[in-house]
């Protein structure tokens, strides 16, 4: 999922992440740009033990894309 030209674009891939949640819960990423630096925060959790209010606040720019794993049991 890729959230483009919106300002709360990190805000919208978290929830967008937190709806997908119960695919894989094991670990969870954000990336987002300005158009000149791209800052990521990931990290292994829960995605509302991830992403609290501070940590979104650090992912400025208009393009979110979410990461998350996905466990296969064979």
């Amino acid at each position: 999922m890729a959230i483009y030209g919106h300002a709360e674009a990190s805000t919208l891939a978290y929830l967008g992440l937190h709806a997908l949640q119960h695919r894989g819960q094991e670990s969870a990423g954000i990336a987002s740009s300005d158009g000149g630096t791209i800052y990521v925060h990931k990290s292994m959790g829960l995605v509302m033990d991830i992403f609290k209010e501070d940590v979104l606040a650090r992912l400025p720019g208009s393009l979110g894309h979410r990461t998350q794993s996905v466990f296969h049991h064979r």
